[in-house]
């Protein structure tokens, strides 16, 4: 059985690094497991191509080197999902797999999804059902089209499943818990013990806040950037603020981020530094107070390693990790940063406080529950069609 894993953004190299694994376990178990051997290849989309956003995840993971690398790059988003959807279709049509996996709801999702089904080769889509309502997200366009193209539709959680009903959507649906879970389950230790960022930060375990930044809805508008950003240099707390490219983009090349800009590089409480690696991500999330940030993927890990959030959005796709308190929704319009900053700051030493509860996400076993549904194995949880 040949799979094709195509993947393009850092959430996506962490989702194919679990996979990946449980593909190779299985094919060690071959002859007990399964008559065929599956073949698996990667190919990389380009999409997020500096090597702090992308080779540094290959090498700390262990994931196999992709097969092809598309070196795409950045673009609009026309430009971007077109010159992938192209890409992909030739080498679809010379390899033609017997199934691709996509992961997530990047352009790399959908322009690979659409390549497949068009050339009538199946698609599995890893963390499908997620909705946030808000059409105006291209991520939320992206896993919407992905979803209703798809052939296996691999749910992180009960809720996601239930998204997919209401829009008619019951056949190939399988909960298979979430990859990301796997991933923090796996490395979140050795993250802790290996790790020297706080060392090299200077920074001491629960002393400051996590920042980041980078949705469109957030750094596509001036005023909204700048209104964020203000609000964090009011807070009296040290931030450390990996900065995602996009958002260095603009605010290097708006003239009127300039002030903005020149304020963040000499701010005494707020530290900008590169991207970070993986599990250099996961041991900041771990040590940190709480966590600001509109990341989907960092307000869903710093709920699996039990720190606090505030998600710089109107909603969010992980309603699950809105329960007793452990995230909260910041309008970012609103002003409503400071005093909630204050109110978790004060509750920071807080060590009574239960555990978030990750029975919705599953067990860490999603990589080879999605393996086995692939293969035609039992499946340790059953199919909701």
């Amino acid at each position: 059985m040949h799979i094709i894993s195509i993947v393009g953004a850092r959430p996506q190299f962490v989702k194919a690094a679990m996979v990946a694994e449980a593909i190779a376990v299985c094919n060690g178990r071959g002859s007990v497991l399964h008559a065929h051997i599956m073949r698996h290849d990667i190919v990389h989309t380009g999409q997020h191509y500096d090597p702090k956003m992308s080779q540094v995840f290959f090498d700390e993971l262990g994931i196999p080197t992709p097969r092809f690398n598309l070196g795409v790059g950045s673009g609009t988003h026309a430009a971007q999902t077109a010159e992938m959807l192209q890409s992909c279709e030739e080498i679809l049509s010379r390899e033609r797999p017997d199934l691709v996996l996509v992961y997530g709801d990047t352009n790399s999702t959908l322009a690979a999804a659409l390549a497949a089904v068009k050339l009538e080769i199946e698609v599995a889509h890893v963390e499908a059902g997620l909705r946030s309502y808000n059409q105006s997200m291209p991520e939320e366009i992206n896993r919407v089209l992905t979803d209703h193209i798809a052939k296996y539709l691999f749910c992180p959680t009960p809720c996601s499943v239930d998204n997919l009903s209401k829009e008619g959507i019951r056949e190939g649906v399988f909960v298979t818990g979430d990859v990301m879970l796997d991933a923090v389950l796996k490395w979140a230790k050795v993250a802790g013990a290996n790790s020297d960022v706080l060392a090299r930060l200077r920074v001491n375990r629960k002393s400051y806040i996590l920042l980041t930044l980078h949705r469109a809805e957030n750094t596509n508008s001036t005023d909204r950037l700048i209104q964020i950003l203000e609000e964090i240099l009011m807070l009296p707390f040290p931030v450390l603020f990996p900065m995602h490219p996009r958002t260095r983009t603009c605010l290097a090349n708006d003239r009127s981020m300039k002030s903005i800009w020149e304020r963040l590089e000499s701010s005494t409480t707020v530290s900008i530094m590169d991207p970070v690696s993986y599990l250099e991500m996961l041991a900041l999330e771990d040590n940190a107070r709480f966590v600001i940030t509109d990341s989907g993927g960092v307000q869903k890990e710093a709920y699996f390693l039990g720190v606090r959030c505030l998600t710089l959005r109107k909603e969010t796709e992980w309603t699950e990790t809105l329960s007793d308190g452990w995230n909260t929704l910041i309008d970012p319009e609103a002003d409503e940063m400071p005093a909630l900053v204050e109110r978790l700051w004060k509750q920071g030493s807080d060590t009574q406080r239960t555990c978030p509860d990750l029975s919705a996400f599953g067990r860490g076993h999603a990589a080879q529950n999605i393996v086995r549904t692939i293969t035609g194995l039992p499946l340790q949880i059953r199919e909701m069609a």
